[in-house]
């Protein structure tokens, strides 16, 4: 890797939280199906092969279709005590939008079934699209500290595009962790605009989503994966896809591992997540953060200006 001395599976301290996780860990959006179809048996020894390389982190939602459950069934037989896990609320598809106190309760009551446990390190509350449920008497936030209290889950977070609403996360001194996504990575760091340095201010922690632009910067051209994938990105950071693929075919480097080794060597991250969906992509994704990358690829690749409006 090419931060001298790191360790891409290196334990990280999650901010106050005290917990103590891998600098890339497991998002569990890829074996829900959110990345296209996988079976049972490629999410589960993904999770477990996941587990045997060194990753102790493991994220996931209600909102990730099968993950829950696949999570679950991976974890049988010990494996649970061998990681961070976490999940969210407030996204259930039965009830979306619902961030009051029995919303969450009915939430978490469900995903601690599904998962096979009694306990959650981590639980965020997920994309809400206003903030104020979340912060309202007998809402979202008081029954997740009721919870912690009980000892049912251990850390509180934030998983949420808007930093505004980072902000008001981390000002509060209510929760311990945020999870940011899609805005720190090789086309846009606005994430490393002011809320990393503010969350490491607080001692909030920072997990690190969609590292890789939601599938566009991987090993495949990305006009190719507009037409083969759907994918719908801005048009914008398709422009900056675009040079930032040429650049790296130029150079021989894969995209992959620069994107990945992009967020990890970032020091205001304590965490980066994968969102493999089989044991081969997360191969790939492990042999990309192992491949050695001169230290002055950064310099280069800063003077691309590809996070630039």
């Amino acid at each position: 890797m090419s931060l001298p001395g790191s360790d891409p599976l290196e334990r990280r301290r999650l901010g106050r939280s005290g917990l103590l996780v891998t600098a890339l860990g497991l998002g569990g959006a890829g074996i829900g199906g959110g990345y296209g179809p996988v079976t049972d048996r490629d999410a589960i020894q993904t999770v477990q092969e996941a587990i045997a390389q060194g990753m102790n982190y493991v994220d996931t939602s209600p909102l990730y279709g099968e993950s829950e459950r696949r999570i679950g069934l991976a974890l049988e037989g010990g494996l649970r005590e061998r990681i961070v896990l976490s999940t969210k609320t407030g996204t259930h598809p039965q009830r979306r939008g619902d961030y009051s106190w029995d919303g969450t309760l009915w939430s978490l009551e469900n995903s601690l079934r599904l998962l096979k446990t009694d306990y959650l390190d981590l639980v965020y509350v997920h994309d809400p699209e206003d903030i104020a449920p979340v912060f309202a008497p007998r809402g979202a936030l008081e029954a997740l500290e009721a919870l912690q209290a009980q000892g049912v889950i251990g850390a509180i977070g934030l998983g949420q595009r808007r930093h505004d609403f980072h902000r008001q996360a981390i000002e509060s001194g209510r929760f311990d962790v945020i999870l940011t996504y899609n805005d720190y990575h090789p086309l846009r760091t606005t994430a490393a605009d002011w809320l990393l340095p503010l969350a490491a201010q607080h001692e909030v922690g920072v997990v690190n989503g969609s590292p890789l632009a939601h599938g566009l910067l991987i090993d495949q051209d990305p006009d190719t994966l507009v037409r083969d994938r759907s994918l719908r990105p801005p048009e914008r950071d398709l422009n900056a896809a675009r040079r930032f693929y040429r650049w790296c075919r130029e150079r021989n480097l894969s995209p992959i591992a620069v994107a990945l080794q992009f967020s990890l060597r970032q020091p205001l991250i304590q965490c980066t997540l994968t969102g493999a969906k089989t044991p081969a992509e997360l191969a790939q994704n492990l042999a990309a953060i192992r491949t050695p990358l001169p230290e002055s690829l950064w310099d280069k690749l800063a003077a691309l200006h590809l996070t630039a409006d």
